[in-house]
Parts: structure tokens; C-alpha cells; sequence
């Protein structure tokens, strides 16, 4: 099986080109001013001092290390070069053949990032030669007393150093420019990194739709009569979802904007608007008087709030202020909720494909490849390896079962709400594939109504079907399996049961699934129940909202099993 490992980084071809040219370049200039062959020596120095951090740019102590190294190096032969050459008639002049190399180790430097270390090379630089000079005899006298020697080497040194200031000023100013125009993933870093400090702000510290929109209906039958009550919200393709309701009976709320009712009027109108008759498609009452208030966040209709009472002219203008006071600042909390949750959405549905699209092409395709392995070891044992054989066969089991699994995740993972099928449907497919893989025999009770959940809890709800079914394959040793959805916004319910062990037997990390479902439970404000199932087997079920009346229900999908 193959083996990755890291690999260091390689030199960049244009770094190692340019350093060639710098020591070819002082190569010259040297032989030109001393007509010495042997001084090349330095050259060559110079070239092994740099080499390691030519090999390794990025190691945090040895590039330093060598760049020190080759600035020091440099100090000593500018210095005797400069004792040996025959420039003109000023002595020490000879330096600036060498010099002209002090260039690299300063603009890598500069090209890192990392200013502080060219100006510690420069002050090395210095040093040296002040040291080199004085150690250095010309003529009987210091080199270090030779004009033209000190002229080149703060020459030399003073262009470097506005180099290294100017690199460092441009840089400067392009930081300033990218913060004055932040780039987009920098702008959402920001803007989700206020999002969650204002949510922990928040009253209850929530941003969750359906628990702030529970709250304004409250608020609104403090105000105004309401029978039932309802907050909808739009869901794509002309429709509308149902984040809460408040009233004895569960009603079945017109939730299409291409009607012809009250609420499509409100809505397109983005005003108040009361009509006599009911906006549910269930109700049967006579005298109804019903109130629909647009949720409007800047020039945006995010949802309706829609109230009922079963007496004649129940909404006055009086009634309809008070209502439209209250709605006005809960629009903005309800469009911030809303958002915060197609954000969450997002971003899950996007871990999910990075994580499907890793396990794909990585362990999934090694493990393919040790399976071809097995095959090609099989087909050349000739020697009476009957034990080797055995072991072998088993083996290739083995492979076969962890890559279902890991195909069966993949499927998990991406398996999504569709906005057309449904969360019923969704479960149903998933229980269907999980099934025929396993040997379980599937059976299925849908119920779901036209009206449908919020995206965010119908997603939460089909990852804890999903886990129910998984551990019921995997862990309870089951032969049948039983699923029931009932859906009916903001009502719903599903239900996984299993003729397999039960709980008492299972292993750890099935019991680490439960715990992941209960934490999903509680994100949606839903309640998880775990309980044996007799004779055999468990059941696992989770509730969202509260039990409805079903006297006076909606049309319902007919049961399904199979």
C-alpha cells in the first residue's frame, strides 16, 4: 500500500538562478581586480555558506543560520580582496568586487517578510568588515585607516539598508490597502465573528427561528384575541413554511403566495390586511375574523405573522396598530435568526461534501487497492498454502465489509432534503439503501403533510434517522426494521424501531451515536426517547413541537410499507 509522506520544500528555480548570477557576477569583478585566481576561494565560500539556505528556505534555524553565515563570509572577503586588489590610486577600493553579493542574503530577507533579520545581516555585515579591517594590514598600515575602503563598505551598507527600508515600507502599505478593501473571506470572517458575539447578547442567547418566532406569538395574544395563530416564512418556489403556531387545534395554514387569499395579498402588498374568512384550509368555523401581518426587514418580506379568532370584526384598526408595533422590530430578529441558519446550513452541507470527497478518493481508494493486492497474492500461491490462502480469503472479507461501510457513509453524507421529495422521502430512500445492504427487511409507515418544516430542523431530523437506522444495522444484529414519519408543521415525529439485542449489548461506539443524536435533538428544541421494544430490540424516536388534534386534520401521504 502506498505511503504518503511529507516532502520538504524544493528551492524555487528563479532564487537559485539569481544567486548563480551574484556569484558568477563577483566572480568576475574579484579575478578582475586582484588578477589572483587563488581569490576565487571566497567565491566558492560564499557559494557552500548559502547553499543551506538555497536547500531549506523554509527551515526556521537553519536558513537564518546559512544567511548569517554567508554575510560573514562576505565581511572577510571584501576585506581581502580588497588588500590584494589594484584599483586606481586609492587604496581599498578593491571591496566593492564583493560587496555587490551582500544583495542576496538581504532581499531574501525582505522578500520573507522578515525585516528584523535583514537588519541583524546588515549589522553582522558591518561588524565584520569593521573587524576584517582592523585585523588586516596594507602596506604596514590598518586597512581599516583606507578611505576608499570605508567608502565602499558604507556604500555598500547604506544601499542595503534603504533596500531593506523601502521593501519594508511597501509592504506596509499594501497591508493598509487590503484592510481598507478586505477580501471576501476576510470580510465573512469578520462579519461572522460579530454575528456570534451579538448572538451571545441575544435574550437567551439564541438565534434559532422557531423559538423567537414562539415567543412574538406570545407577545401578540397580549394584545390582540387570537384563537390560533401562525408565523410563516418563505421556503423557495412560491411556498411557505410554518416556524410556529399557537391554538388548541392544529390547523393546515394556506402556505401558497400564487393563491388567491389574504395572505398572498399581504404578502405582495407588504401590508396589514384582515379578511373574514379563515386562512387555513381546515377550518370550518362561521364567523372568523383573521389578521395577516407582513415580517418586513428593510424593503424585504421575510414571513407573515397570521392571526384568528372565531367572532366577527375582532381586528379593528386600534387592534392592527398594536399587532403591527410589535411585529416591526421582530421582523429584524426574525430575518437575523433566518440567515444565521441558512449560514449553519451551509456550511454543513459543506463539511459534509469535503468530508465525503476526502474519504472518496483516500482511504476508500487504498483500501479498493489493497483488495486488488489480496486478489494478485491469491492467484500466485501454487505451493500447497492452504493456511495462507485461508487467511487470505478472510482478509479480502474483511476489505469487502469496511469499503460498503465506508460507501454506505459516503452515501449518508450526502444524502440531502429534497425541497421537492421531502424529509419522509429522504428517510424512506435512506432506509430503503441501508436496508438491502445489511439483509433487513424495511418497513415503512409515511405520514407527511403538504406544508413542510424548516429546512434547518428537516435536515437535523434525517442525520438522526439516518444514525437510528445505522446502529440498528451495525450494532443490534436486527432482521427487521420498522420506520414511522410523521410530519405535520411544526409537528413531527419519527420513529426507528429494531427486532435485533437492544441497548444493553451494544458497543461503545453505538452508544457515541446516541449521543450524538441527542445533541441534534436538542439543537431543534426536540425531545429524544430511547426505550426497549418488546420481545426484542429497540426503539429510537425524537418529537419536534406537540402532539396535534387529528379531528380536523389536512390531506395526509397514505402509509407506506413494504
Amino acid at each position: 500500500m502506498p505511503v504518503s509522506t511529507a516532502t520538504a520544500p524544493h528551492p524555487h528555480p528563479l532564487a537559485a538562478a539569481a544567486r548563480l548570477v551574484m556569484l558568477a557576477l563577483v566572480a568576475v569583478l574579484t579575478l578582475f581586480a586582484t588578477r589572483d585566481v587563488t581569490q576565487l576561494w571566497w567565491i566558492a565560500l560564499l557559494a557552500v555558506a548559502g547553499l543551506p539556505s538555497l536547500l531549506a528556505p523554509q527551515h526556521r534555524l537553519i536558513a537564518p543560520l546559512s544567511r548569517v553565515a554567508e554575510v560573514v563570509v562576505l565581511g572577510m572577503a571584501a576585506s581581502q580582496v580588497a588588500a590584494v586588489a589594484s584599483i586606481g590610486t586609492v587604496a581599498g577600493l578593491g571591496a566593492s568586487a564583493v560587496l555587490p553579493y551582500l544583495a542576496v542574503p538581504v532581499t531574501v530577507t525582505a522578500l520573507r517578510r522578515r525585516f528584523r533579520e535583514g537588519a541583524a545581516l546588515l549589522a553582522v555585515t558591518a561588524a565584520t568588515l569593521l573587524v576584517s579591517g582592523a585585523l588586516t594590514t596594507v602596506g604596514g598600515e590598518l586597512q581599516l585607516g583606507q578611505p576608499g575602503y570605508l567608502a565602499v563598505c558604507a556604500q555598500w551598507l547604506i544601499l542595503a539598508a534603504l533596500g531593506l527600508y523601502a521593501a519594508g515600507t511597501l509592504h506596509r502599505v499594501l497591508v493598509v490597502r487590503g484592510e481598507g478593501k478586505p477580501q471576501p473571506y476576510a470580510e465573512a470572517t469578520r462579519l461572522l465573528t460579530q454575528l456570534r458575539t451579538v448572538a451571545r447578547q441575544l435574550p437567551g442567547a439564541t438565534l434559532d427561528p422557531g423559538g423567537i418566532s414562539e415567543h412574538l406569538l406570545e407577545e401578540l395574544r397580549t394584545v390582540a384575541t387570537a384563537d390560533r395563530g401562525a408565523v410563516l416564512s418563505a421556503s423557495g418556489g412560491g411556498r411557505l413554511v410554518v416556524l410556529a403556531q399557537a391554538g388548541l387545534d392544529r390547523v393546515d395554514w394556506e402556505t401558497t403566495l400564487d393563491a388567491d387569499s389574504a395572505i398572498a395579498d399581504a404578502w405582495a402588498s407588504q401590508q396589514a390586511t384582515t379578511a373574514a374568512r379563515s386562512q387555513s384550509r381546515s377550518h370550518r368555523g362561521a364567523d372568523v375574523s383573521a389578521l395577516i401581518v407582513p415580517l418586513v426587514a428593510g424593503v424585504r418580506t421575510i414571513g407573515l405573522v397570521v392571526l384568528e379568532a372565531d367572532t366577527a370584526h375582532a381586528y379593528p384598526p386600534p387592534v392592527v396598530s398594536r399587532v403591527t408595533a410589535l411585529t416591526r422590530p421582530a421582523a429584524l430578529r426574525l430575518e437575523a435568526a433566518l440567515l444565521f441558519d441558512e449560514v449553519r446550513s451551509l456550511a454543513t452541507n459543506e463539511e459534509r461534501q469535503r468530508l465525503a470527497r476526502e474519504i472518496h478518493d483516500g482511504v476508500a481508494q487504498e483500501l479498493v487497492m489493497v483488495g486488488y493486492g489480496i486478489d494478485n497474492a491469491m492467484a500466485t500461491v501454487f505451493d500447497n498454502a492452504d493456511e495462507t490462502a485461508e487467511a487470505l480469503r478472510t482478509l479480502r472479507g474483511e476489505v469487502t465489509r469496511v469499503i460498503t461501510e465506508l460507501r454506505l457513509s459516503l452515501f449518508e453524507l450526502r444524502s440531502e432534503v429534497d425541497r421537492q421529495g421531502g424529509l419522509a422521502a429522504a428517510i424512506a430512500e435512506y432506509a430503503r439503501t441501508v436496508g438491502s445492504s445489511g439483509g433487513l427487511r424495511v418497513h415503512l409507515s409515511l405520514d407527511e403533510s403538504t406544508a413542510r418544516l424548516p429546512a434547518a430542523t428537516e435536515a437535523e431530523l434525517l442525520r438522526i434517522a439516518q444514525e437510528a437506522v445505522t446502529n440498528a444495522r451495525k450494532h443490534a444484529g436486527a432482521s427487521n426494521l420498522w420506520v414511522t414519519c410523521e410530519v405535520d408543521p411544526p409537528y413531527a415525529q419519527i420513529e426507528v424501531s429494531d427486532d435485533g439485542q437492544g441497548m444493553a449489548d451494544q458497543r461503545p461506539d453505538g452508544r457515541y451515536g446516541l449521543a450524538i443524536m441527542a445533541e441534534r435533538a436538542e439543537r431543534i428544541r426536540g425531545r429524544l426517547e430511547i426505550r426497549p421494544r418488546q420481545p426484542s430490540g429497540t426503539t429510537v424516536a425524537v418529537v419536534v413541537g406537540t402532539s396535534s388534534r387529528r379531528d380536523n386534520v389536512r390531506d395526509s401521504a397514505a402509509p407506506e410499507g413494504e
